[in-house]
């Protein structure tokens, strides 16, 4: 029988003791914006909670002839994960001793088993097309995002599929840090945590034993549901007859949960702070994962939910809220059908952001045209958050309490009485916080570039932008879905990849301004339709103005010039809003990107139910 090891690892240990390396047989580097988030967001979590360890599961692994080696076989989207934000720490923490110290955890050296010879390598090295190449690039580079991924494109190195997938993780877990961890001090806490305090196991045996661990770990499942406390605690309240229909039940609970890749403990958070006014002795009105269990069993709050006595109507309260969740996060509305509102406010949210849904769960019972409403005006107040970048744990508290005025709102039954709250509810919470947002969010906007956020938001931006000029153009007033806005090109007016000597002409008429930093403003950015962005292509701006004047959608076919239309028609309107260009320079991009930043305000802005 193979011999099996297992092993407790602090992430700084793992690094430290261990290389890694992922086979090119294994599955590639997939998780997107919204699986990093979570792991990300659930550290976060867990700092300021009560449990000294956080567990982060069990990593699979195979030793190889060199010493202290392993093949990954499970775990490596983790690992790779880690190890991204290993990189992005060191860039953080530039001229700090803790920048030579997590270099150790990074790259290391080793004498080779069979020939003597001394190796430098990276502690994670995946094997699969170019990541090896590319990750020893990252970690060469160090440096920002949108630097990094400038000199890995001008490597030649490609970055497509996977390799995208890895660039677009550092991005998030770089930005993360720099959002959640603003000053050095923050970021030398968060360090101690993630260093000392997050723990997996280590699985080693050899590749064929692992390999049927691995088969055994994804057929049957290993380890405790995260709602097993709970329904445990369920159990206790019902007769032995009834177990099979309250197991039942359940399933109505973790089933779509698990469907749809929701993490249990995070429904579970928000569905109290939705439908329950939180109490406890830190005053946040916050639940955090490792006190969910301690607050069902609290008698005040048993009480609240009386799970005691009703057992089953408890449950159907709990489907209820699953069902509305998953409708929410697939983009329906509160009937459960498609919802234009809430599909926008998906766009802009993705997978990177989920607290809304505190405040979503909380309004469930509004009327079908309060509610679209209100997620209207939660997509304003959101865009002023995100496009800040606000800490999300500033929202948190907010959020659970303005989750108990929704509920009250939700409670009123005569219509006029409910109209006068909930306006005052939009007044009080939504219109005095973004007002107070207004200038950070300007100063931000003008400084926006295209790798400020993650690429679906920047998106996001510029399709909201064009459809709002293409409303005001065409007189329209209700505005549609903007898919067909996301689907288009992003064209970079002054070119992302130029030749000589257009890189020189622009250097020589614009002094002291930066041509890599300036290709990526937003004001450099627009929408174009991928026929006309092929023959476009990476030329002088006055070869391009003809191609953009071809485009049907305003914001991109006005840059060259403005359509004029009699004296005060609906395009003459909005045209006192734009500006046409007939030379493109940096001072040309700046003006632009300020004209951006002004329809924004026009576009996200919170508005009373009339």
């Amino acid at each position: 029988m193979a011999k099996i090891e297992e092993h407790k690892y602090t992430i700084d240990e793992a690094f430290r003791e261990c290389f890694y390396v992922v086979p090119d047989y294994q599955r590639e580097y997939v998780w997107t914006d919204k699986e990093v988030h979570q792991l990300l967001d659930d550290i976060n979590d867990e700092m300021g909670g009560s449990a000294k360890e956080y567990f982060i599961g069990t990593i699979l692994v195979s030793p190889t002839d060199m010493k202290n080696h392993y093949e990954v076989i499970d775990g490596q989207q983790r690992l790779t994960t880690f190890f991204l934000t290993l990189c992005a720490l060191k860039h953080l923490f530039a001229g700090e001793p803790h920048e030579q110290m997590i270099n150790g955890l990074i790259s290391a050296t080793y004498v080779n088993n069979s020939d003597g010879e001394i190796v430098s390598t990276l502690k994670l090295d995946p094997r699969y097309e170019n990541a090896s190449e590319l990750m020893q690039k990252l970690v060469e580079v160090n440096s920002d995002p949108s630097k990094t991924r400038n000199l890995i494109q001008a490597s030649g190195i490609p970055s497509f599929g996977s390799l995208e997938n890895l660039l677009n993780a550092y991005n998030t877990v770089y930005q993360y840090l720099k959002d959640n961890y603003p000053s050095k001090s923050d970021l030398k806490k968060y360090w101690a945590y993630l260093a000392y305090n997050v723990v997996f196991i280590q699985i080693s045996t050899e590749v064929s034993s692992a390999l049927k661990i691995f088969e055994t770990i994804n057929e049957r499942g290993i380890g405790l549901n995260p709602m097993d406390l709970l329904k445990n605690l369920l159990f206790t309240q019902v007769k032995k007859d009834d177990f099979n229909k309250l197991k039942d039940r359940w399933k109505k609970i973790t089933s779509p949960l698990e469907k749809n890749k929701e993490k249990p403990l995070r429904f579970l958070r928000y569905y109290l702070m939705a439908n329950y006014r939180i109490e406890n002795k830190r005053s946040d009105y916050v639940v955090r994962e490792d006190e969910i269990y301690e607050w069902f069993i609290n008698k005040t709050n048993a009480a609240l939910c009386d799970y005691q006595n009703k057992p089953f109507e408890f449950v159907q309260h709990v489907v209820k809220n699953v069902d509305r969740f998953i409708d929410y996060s697939s983009g329906r509305g509160n009937d459960g059908q498609y919802n234009l509102q809430m599909n926008n406010l998906k766009r802009l949210c993705g997978g990177a952001f989920s607290l809304h849904y505190i405040l979503l769960l909380a309004a469930s019972n509004f009327p079908k045209h309060l509610f679209d409403h209100f997620v209207v005006q939660l997509e304003s107040f959101l865009f002023y958050y995100i496009f800040t970048k606000t800490p999300t744990k500033e929202l948190e508290r907010n959020f659970s309490l303005w989750a108990d005025e929704l509920r009250q709102i939700s409670n009123e039954t005569d219509s006029k009485k409910q109209i006068e709250l909930y306006n005052q509810f939009l007044k009080d919470r939504f219109i005095r916080s973004i007002s107070s947002k207004d200038y950070e969010l300007s100063d931000y906007l003008k400084r926006y570039s295209l790798n400020s956020m993650q690429q679906y938001r920047t998106r996001y931006l510029l399709a909201k932008l064009t459809q709002f000029v293409d409303m005001a153009f065409k007189g329209v007033k209700t505005p549609g879905a903007i898919d067909e806005y996301t689907v288009l090109d992003i064209e970079h007016i002054l070119p992302n990849n130029p030749n000589i000597e257009l890189r020189n002409d622009f250097v020589s008429n614009n002094p002291g301004a930066d041509y890599d930093e300036y290709k990526n403003r937003l004001g450099n950015l627009t929408l174009l339709e991928k026929p006309i962005n092929i023959v476009v292509s990476n030329d002088f701006y006055l070869k391009k103005c003809d191609e953009y004047k071809k485009s049907k959608y305003y914001l991109t076919s006005s840059i060259p010039g403005l359509t004029v239309v009699g004296n005060n028609t609906s395009i003459n309107r909005i045209n006192q809003m734009l500006k046409s260009f007939t030379e493109w320079k940096a001072s040309s991009i700046d003006e632009r990107q300020a004209m951006m930043s002004v329809l924004a305000k026009e576009i996200w802005k919170i508005e009373e139910y009339r």
